[in-house]
């Protein structure tokens, strides 16, 4: 389904930081699945520069592994998930597909547009989701009614919705907030296609033209988005600061660990708001 056999598992083993002498052997088991799920949010970063570029996003994953495994780059939630879904297949997960209907801006009724996974261990389902950016999990969180964990300095939830629906939930200061919200339908890569087409291209999608780039982590998340750098900490303490077009590239290097070609960073500073 995801072209785990096409994988070169030892590649992204070594991007991700994973070493089986000293973590241990891998095997369809929860130790695995929430070992290389932290180990993949906080090695590949969340960013969409190939859509503020006007590039195409390929799915196929030998697209992907040129980009989120060969180079030091990422990508956003079907490049994450749909690499991560071929690593667990490869491993021998049962992994399925959801798509979810983001909440964290406050939307009414937005679209379906984001991607993310579910995965089975012994008869017990998982949410697993590397494409989340700076508000995502850092491990799987079980996902039944009432489920709730802490994962470093922050909580998440699973909460349950007429119609099957689940919502993913994260505990703030001011109390919680709806990640996201996702039914039971299964997704098909075919599906990512779709939604990759709209997240990329169309004219209300607010990835074009702006960069973003995202990283969660244990104590502190980071969010560049246009020009704002926003870093966030356990306690709910949020610090914003303008980030000039002189300082882009370097911020990307040193806070989200994506580095670029030459014409890459020509075209960043270019799409960078004017006068910043």
């Amino acid at each position: 389904m995801w072209s785990g056999e096409e994988l070169d598992l030892d590649a992204y083993l070594a991007r991700i930081g994973y070493e089986p002498e000293r973590d241990g052997e891998l095997g369809p088991d929860l130790r695995t699945l929430t070992y290389l799920h932290r180990a993949h949010v906080g090695a590949v970063p969340f960013e969409n520069l190939d859509v503020a570029l006007g590039k195409p996003v390929l799915l196929d994953l030998k697209s992907l592994q040129g980009k989120l495994v060969e180079r030091s780059r990422g990508g956003y939630c079907y490049e994450q998930n749909s690499l991560f879904a071929a690593v667990l297949e490869r491993i021998g997960f049962a992994v399925a597909a959801r798509g979810a209907r983001n909440r964290s801006r406050g939307a009414v009724l937005p679209p379906v547009t984001h991607a993310l996974l579910v995965v089975t261990i012994e008869g017990e389902e998982w949410l697993a989701d590397v494409g989340f950016g700076w508000q995502g999990p850092l491990e799987p969180v079980p996902l039944h009614d009432g489920a709730r964990g802490q994962q470093g300095g922050w909580t998440f939830a699973i909460g349950a919705e007429d119609e099957g629906i689940h919502v993913l939930r994260s505990l703030r200061p001011q109390g919680w907030t709806d990640l996201y919200a996702f039914a039971p339908q299964t997704l098909y890569p075919g599906d990512f296609v779709v939604m990759n087409h709209y997240s990329s291209s169309h004219p209300q999608s607010r990835f074009l033209g702006q960069v973003v780039a995202q990283r969660p982590g244990t104590e502190v998340r980071r969010a560049l988005v246009r020009e704002t750098l926003s870093v966030m900490r356990t306690d709910g303490f949020t610090e914003e600061r303008i980030v000039g077009a002189a300082e882009l590239v370097a911020t990307l290097e040193t806070e989200f660990g994506i580095e670029l070609d030459d014409e890459e960073r020509a075209g960043v500073e270019r799409i960078h708001p004017a006068g910043v």
